[in-house]
Order: structure tokens, then sequence, then C-alpha cells
């Protein structure tokens, strides 16, 4: 029954964690805007980053990144200590799928929301932290190179399995998470992958931001009404 009561509080405490929507709450609270109403629609950093510029994308990040991490917490609190280390990582492991499932599939925003990296790059931070140099370097050279953060995000999705095995060989529970996140977070990028191929999407800029671009048109329009 203590397992039962654990797993529970678990998946729930960490689904509604994730579930909360910083991007939309930051961009309400400083902007007056629905983030989704701009760029790809999406409710992540990147749009974010994309639309309002640097700050409030890497802000948006950190607190999407912060769920992550509260569900990996909330994982190893309500993990059972007759369960040992091994049934610890299984709830690590839970907690860390509960919130990037919120953040994905929020109930305050229909079932809908992000792709899900910023959470899981939090939860993969605290619960597995010798991956993050790695994957790091590989996202940041991808998104130099070739300017696509969606690009930069399945390619540390796809690494990210051989490189957990490398590095912990020999916790499992890791592992399925590994390949579980790799490929919900390249599922979720599917569209973002078609629009690479077709040479439609959009390339990072931390230059400019589309809502100084949005802000202008409006300006002149209302110019040209007067």
């Amino acid at each position: 029954m203590e397992g039962a009561l654990s797993i529970l509080g678990t998946a729930l405490g960490a689904y509604l964690v994730g579930s909360i929507p910083f991007a939309v709450i930051v961009v309400r609270l400083f902007w007056k805007q629905d983030i989704r109403d701009f760029g790809s629609g999406n409710t992540g950093a990147t749009n974010v980053l994309r639309v309002f510029g640097t700050v409030p994308g890497l802000a948006v990040y950190a607190l999407d990144a912060l769920k992550g991490a509260a569900g990996v917490w909330i994982g190893s609190l309500l993990a059972p200590d007759a369960w040992g280390g091994a049934g610890t990582d299984w709830f690590v492991v839970l907690g860390a799928m509960a919130a990037i499932t919120g953040h994905t599939l929020s109930p305050f925003l229909g079932f809908k929301g992000g792709k899900g990296v910023a959470t899981a790059s939090g939860a993969i931070l605290v619960a597995a932290p010798r991956v993050i140099p790695v994957m790091l370097v590989l996202f940041l050279l991808t998104v130099l190179v070739w300017k696509y953060v969606s690009l930069g995000s399945v390619v540390i999705a796809t690494a990210f399995p051989i490189v957990c095995l490398l590095l912990y060989p020999d916790r499992y529970a890791l592992a399925v998470f590994a390949f579980i996140v790799a490929a919900y977070v390249i599922w979720k990028h599917r569209s973002n992958i078609g629009r690479i191929r077709r040479g439609e999407e959009h390339r990072i800029s931390f230059k400019r931001r589309m809502w100084d671009e949005v802000r202008s048109a409006a300006q002149d329009e209302g110019r040209e009404k007067r």
C-alpha cells in the first residue's frame, strides 16, 4: 500500500509541477500578450527567446528546467526506503517523466504545451549530471553551426541514451529513462524536422526580436490610418 501511494504521489505531484506554463505566465505578466499567438505558437523557451528576446527566453528556460529538477526531487523524496538505491532510481525516473509529461500536456493549456527539452534537461541535471557537459557541447555546436535550436534538441536527444549508457552503465532505470526521453523529444520535434528538410524552419537570432517587428508593424499601421 505504501509503495502504491508513493507511486501515485510522485506521478501526480511531478505532473502538476511540470504543467505550470511559465512561458505563458511570463509573457502575460510582462508584455500582456499570449505567447501562443506569436512565432511557432509553442509555449517553450525557444519561442519566447525568438519572439521576446534572450533574457526572457533564458528565464523561461530556467523555470522550465526547475520543473524537471523538482520532479526528480519529488520522486527521490517519496521513494520508500525499503526499495533501496535501485528503487529510488525508478522513482526518480517516474518523477522526471511525469514532469516532462506535464510540461508537454498541461491541463492549464487544454493538454497542450512545450516540447519538453528544457524540463528534461533540468531532470537530467539532477538525476544524471555527468551527462550534462557532453549534451551541452553537442547542443551548442549544433546551434552555432546550423542556427536551429530544434536540430540541437534532436541531436542531443539522439545522443542521450548512448552517453547515459557509457557514463552510467549500472543504472538501468536511467537507461530506460534515456531511451524514452529520446524517443519522446524526437517525436515532439517531428514537425520541426519536416520544416528543416524543406528549408522552412526559423533560424535562431540573438540580435533581433520578432516582438520588435510586430510592434513596429503595428505602429506603421497606426500612422497610415491617421
